[in-house]
């Protein structure tokens, strides 16, 4: 297992290794770090530009593509760079710090993903040529840009109930349903408030990249190479995508190509977007388990302790065992409120909704009958399943989805739109050999 492409998976790459470039002691010439690009109070340096291309061309080279000239995956490999050292100069500032525990609990998480262990993952690490303490910094901030990512775009963005009922409505939203789309992008940015000679350039370019590809050459490779899009160094990969989220006419267009199939340049705020389907998926309805329960639960108190309040319990469950009602002794008895006053009755629930011990035990007491008493962070409990089935909650699923396409199509644009922002507003300066020089 390559851990380095898996925990690619959970993280886009950030910067790994040191800053400066180390040297032996005795070398006859020091090798000396340099400034690549000065970004605002920050700088981005040579080591961690050498590193982080690294890293892209290893990737590039294990999806079989080819390598885009060095000076081309310079430049764009920078200018990410750039923008991650503005939202991490923005994440400082802000007060954004990421705790040892939450840091561990992400190593955990990853390493779980992993099926491995820590000490599993250290080793794996080291023999993907990464340390472990790296590793930690990497993902330490990658937490950092998403917190920021959050407070900045996600906060801002409010989808109604009105916009949800709304758009499930709408032909748009019946679509979306049907089919999810793995989509790769390639982006021609043009600038803000650009003048119809730069959008005649742009759309000139995108319109050369589309004959490009027209002819066979490789999409990730060329969306590598001339790509201003996020996903740039990722091939323009972008994930899996329901066409509601993309802006029109992208969300009609999708229904009607095949996988591999390539739109033609479309212009967008952000510029000019090229984009190709990878794969596709979904349109399944979507059913959900319910147990009909009802239950009696009697909670410790001051004047009942734990002993009394599990022996009462069972008194309850050894009375209803002997032929008494249930549902009365539900309503003299439990203190749960949501529940007491129907007889215990809690209608149909989804297991997923209570907490696990509840759930284990509903799970193991077969219809008709009655579970022995057990407990749970609440209190103890006596329940009676009453019956099971399978629901058709797609109407239920349908809602979460509409917000969720609603939410994610404004963060697209949010984000996208935030991210050429905070980069027009900074004081830039590169230093790159061969690179031209740009400053705010």
């Amino acid at each position: 297992m390559n851990v380095k492409t898996k925990l690619s998976d959970c993280l886009r790459p950030l910067v790994l290794g040191a800053l400066f470039l180390g040297t032996a002691a005795n070398a006859a010439v020091q090798s000396i770090d340099k400034v690549v690009a000065i970004v605002d109070n920050d700088v981005v340096m040579q080591s961690q530009l050498d590193q982080r291309v690294h890293e892209v061309q290893q990737t590039i080279a294990k999806r079989g593509s080819a390598v885009p000239p060095a000076n081309v995956l310079d430049q764009q490999v920078l200018e990410r760079l750039i923008v991650e050292n503005l939202q991490l100069q923005i994440g400082e500032r802000s007060g954004i710090r990421i705790t040892d525990e939450e840091l561990n609990q992400a190593v955990g998480t990853i390493a779980q993903r992993n099926n491995m262990s820590i000490d599993q993952f250290r080793a794996a690490l080291a023999h993907d040529g990464l340390s472990y303490d790296d590793a930690r910094d990497q993902i330490r901030r990658e937490m950092v840009i998403s917190r920021v990512r959050q407070r900045r775009v996600a906060e801002r963005i409010q989808v109604s109930e009105q916009e949800v009922k709304n758009f499930l409505a709408s032909d748009l939203g019946k679509m979306q349903l049907s089919e999810e789309f793995r989509l790769a992008n390639i982006l021609i940015p043009t600038p803000e408030s650009a003048n119809s000679e730069a959008i005649q350039a742009a759309a000139k370019q995108a319109d050369a990249v589309y004959q490009q590809l027209k002819q066979g050459a490789d999409f990730a490779q060329l969306a590598i190479a001339k790509s201003a899009s996020e996903t740039a160094l990722e091939g323009g990969d972008m994930g899996f995508r329901k066409a509601a989220q993309l802006p029109p006419p992208f969300d009609r267009m999708l229904s009607t190509m095949a996988v591999g199939d390539i739109t033609q340049p479309m212009r967008t705020p952000g510029g000019f977007i090229i984009l190709k389907i990878l794969e596709k998926r979904g349109g399944e309805t979507q059913m959900r388990d319910e147990v009909h329960v009802r239950h009696i639960l009697v909670k410790p108190s001051p004047i009942r302790d734990e002993e009394k309040t599990k022996a009462l319990a069972q008194s309850l469950y050894t009375r209803i065992e002997a032929g008494e009602d249930f549902g009365e002794l539900a309503k003299n008895f439990s203190e749960d409120p949501g529940s007491a006053l129907n007889g215990g009755d809690m209608n149909w629930i989804d297991p997923n909704a209570v907490v696990p011990e509840f759930r284990e035990v509903m799970a193991k007491t077969p219809q008709g009958q009655l579970s022995k008493p057990f407990k749970t962070q609440y209190g103890w409990h006596v329940l009676e399943v009453l019956g099971r089935r399978a629901t058709d909650s797609t109407t239920q699923a349908r809602e979460q989805q509409a917000m969720t396409v609603l939410r994610n199509r404004k963060y697209d644009e949010e984000l996208q739109t935030w991210l050429r922002q905070i980069r027009d507003e900074a004081y830039v300066e590169i230093k790159l050999p061969g690179a031209d020089q740009a400053a705010q």
